[in-house]
């Protein structure tokens, strides 16, 4: 179970005017502005869940997946996931998470993808019969095949996605976050990413936590939607909840931003 209660985030940002006088001026007077990444966030997933993460850019969706997976440490608030508080039991919380960065690539650049593979395991300890079962299963899956055998950066982008998704499987983590994941995908990658997160739901009851700008992912993969803006939780709940009629997603949620002017 993930519960957020009361959680802020605060950036720091410096900011400056453009030209070369105001570069110079930066290195003596910085000026700061203080950005409200999440203002209050509470919610609570229950295990098994397939939960959509929506709102504008900037709206705080990427911190929060930070906040959730260790790596961000908020200003206040209280986080739990399965009980563990993410940035204080960082070991042993990673070790029950996956994560997948539509942005960032968790695969080293230059070497095949098996070898990418091989050092997850290690990382994670994964014993070798069962790293084996989750490899021959997420290569049927993912029809990785022959990728494995490529290097990352020889790989298209979705490729490389399906690649990121079986990397951050390899440990059977009872909870998935996906940050963007099918961002730049072709039609043909994108069906295939959505299926795989939905049957991977349904066969091993794996949380999915959800951050995307397309629709039809929302559609095609989660049953609830949580929707923030500048920072607050705006609205929680089901798609059926906020869809007028038979009205097109992408309207419902376009008129959604407009309605709470984010």
């Amino acid at each position: 179970m993930i519960v957020m209660k009361n959680i802020c985030k605060t950036y720091k940002v410096a900011k400056r005017n453009a030209g070369f006088k105001e570069a110079a001026r930066s290195f003596f007077r910085r000026e700061y502005e203080n950005v409200q990444a999440l203002d209050h966030i509470s919610f609570t997933v229950q295990d098994g869940e397939t939960v959509g993460y929506i709102g504008p850019n900037g709206a705080g969706k990427s911190t929060t997946i930070k906040i959730l997976s260790g790596i961000l440490t908020p200003d206040s608030g209280e986080c739990l996931v399965d009980g563990r508080t993410p940035w204080k039991n960082r070991i042993d919380h990673v070790a029950q998470i996956g994560v997948v960065f539509g942005q960032r690539s968790q695969l080293w650049w230059d070497v095949p993808v098996i070898d990418s593979f091989e050092l997850l395991r290690d990382i994670y300890s994964v014993p070798h019969a069962a790293y084996r079962d989750n490899l021959d299963e997420l290569t049927e899956l993912l029809d990785l095949g022959e990728l494995l055998r490529t290097p990352a950066r020889q790989l298209s982008l979705g490729q490389r996605m399906r690649c990121e998704l079986a990397a951050s499987l390899l440990h059977s983590p009872k909870i998935l976050f996906l940050d963007e994941p099918t961002i730049g995908l072709d039609a043909v990658s994108k069906i295939a990413v959505r299926e795989f997160i939905v049957k991977r739901n349904q066969t091993h009851n794996t949380t999915v936590l959800l951050t995307t700008h397309d629709m039809q992912d929302i559609e095609a993969i989660t049953k609830r939607i949580i929707l923030i803006g500048k920072g607050r939780l705006l609205l929680d709940g089901s798609l059926e909840d906020i869809r007028r009629g038979g009205e097109d997603i992408d309207k419902t949620v376009a008129e959604l931003y407009r309605s709470y002017e984010i």
